[in-house]
């Protein structure tokens, strides 16, 4: 009896609900991008609404300094420092800043900056020197800083990643000043699929990082040597680039290297729905802002949220589960909450549920033990099936499990009723035992 009762794995197709729409079913063509790599996720469930070759690992270039916005604000939820900290350049940061061949806000040593003024620079107009100073000021050194990348990196779960330095540069392009303890010409290395575990992280955990990635246009030490930061993201709504504004955009990070090609990490949000996009190794500045928009549209235009399974729904194996020791011999269970998910029309009927009773609270004959409290969780049930979703975090996966709980409690057989279930089990056992001694002899 235990075991069909620990194996209640159903695989019940959704199409033969009456949750989902009646209507024909015309699943729209997915986008085709002309990007080497390319993700969509669903910024609140984690969900991945689209992928290309997701996991191929391809240089960032300046998305990069999601990183080090990660780690910068990170370092000032921790107290280590704060947005108004006085920062003092190095000749490293310097110079590097001094390079009006690359993205760059003038820095001097002679000169003090906070860590709110170089953030900015960094996020809005990706100022390479400007990084190069936060890492310092963070870590000590960039190569330092570098370390402290790789291991939260390793952390957050990116698994396709290597850091070689804060600002996404070619090393080659650093003048003999890349970070010790890296080659000449490395770059940094990193997969869609990693890009946007970062951004999702960085959103989830520091959203203010939108106030910043949103801003189209800043100038730098107004009172100083005066530079006007123009955002890279030409997406955003009022930048410069109206042709290629699109409604709720507000960040996230641009990235462009020789080797890079052009890539784009975004986020969007539009009547309460947020998405988070990458794509990598696209022809030109425009090319990764239109291939993004192709993302945004096929999931605004084509994606709907979807009741999956509804709270309060039974299923045939959890209809009658065996109770020993109660007032009733059974009782039944269904799911505790409900499940939505972001879906093509018809998407749902290639979505089945799998059912599972926890082992742990059966005893060794496959029963719950009265008494059984109303409420109490059993089991899970998970999706299966052609389309059943892919996240981008494993704690994403299994946060969308519903779980499965008792209907009604049964409470525990009193000491007599126990008593003469008892004695007519042991009668009953001599019978059948009598009776089977009786019709061997014939």
């Amino acid at each position: 009896m235990k075991k069909s009762i620990l194996s209640m794995m159903a695989a019940v197709p959704l199409a033969a609900g009456l949750l989902f729409q009646t209507e024909t079913n015309v699943q729209a063509a997915e986008p085709e991008l002309a990007a080497e790599s390319a993700i969509l996720v669903d910024a609140d469930s984690g969900q991945i609404l689209y992928s290309k070759k997701p996991d191929v690992i391809l240089p960032p270039a300046s998305m990069t300094k999601m990183m080090t916005e990660y780690l910068v604000n990170e370092a000032v939820a921790q107290g280590d420092t704060s947005w108004d900290a006085e920062v003092n350049v190095t000749s490293k940061a310097e110079e590097i800043s001094q390079n009006n061949a690359l993205s760059n806000v003038p820095l001097r040593q002679n000169r003090t900056y906070t860590v709110q003024e170089l953030y900015e620079a960094m996020a809005i107009y990706s100022a390479n020197g400007a990084s190069i100073a936060l890492a310092e000021h963070v870590a000590g050194s960039e190569s330092d800083f570098v370390d402290m990348m790789n291991s939260k990196a390793e952390e957050l779960g990116m698994e396709e990643y290597e850091f070689v330095n804060s600002t996404g540069l070619n090393n080659s392009s650093m003048d003999g000043l890349h970070p010790e303890g890296t080659e000449p010409d490395a770059e940094n290395m990193m997969s869609a699929r990693a890009s946007a575990k970062l951004a999702y992280h960085l959103l989830d955990e520091y959203p203010d990082v939108l106030d910043t990635a949103s801003i189209t246009e800043k100038t730098f030490r107004e009172n100083g040597a005066n530079t006007s930061m123009d955002n890279w993201n030409w997406m955003l709504p009022g930048s410069m680039y109206g042709s290629l504004d699109y409604e709720g955009v507000d960040g996230l990070k641009t990235g462009y290297t020789e080797m890079a090609g052009n890539a784009f990490t975004g986020t969007v949000e539009q009547n309460g729905t947020r998405f988070i996009s990458v794509v990598m190794r696209t022809d030109s500045q425009t090319a990764r802002f239109k291939e993004t928009a192709k993302l945004y549209n096929y999931g605004f235009e084509n994606l709907s949220e979807t009741e999956i399974v509804q709270e309060g729904q039974s299923f045939e194996d959890t209809s009658s589960i065996p109770v020993v020791n109660g007032k009733e011999d059974t009782v039944s269970a269904s799911t505790g909450s409900s499940l939505s998910l972001l879906l093509e029309n018809g998407a749902a009927e290639n979505i089945s549920t799998s059912v599972e009773i926890n082992q742990d609270i059966l005893n060794e004959d496959g029963e719950l033990e009265a008494p059984v409290e109303a409420g109490t969780e059993i089991g899970q049930v998970s999706l299966t099936g052609e389309a059943a979703p892919q996240y981008l975090l494993e704690q994403n996966a299994s946060s969308k499990n519903v779980p499965l709980v008792i209907d009604e409690g049964v409470e525990r057989s009193g000491w007599f009723a126990l008593t003469m279930k008892s004695v007519g089990g042991f009668f009953g056992s001599m019978w059948s035992g009598a009776s089977s001694f009786v019709q061997g002899l014939f």
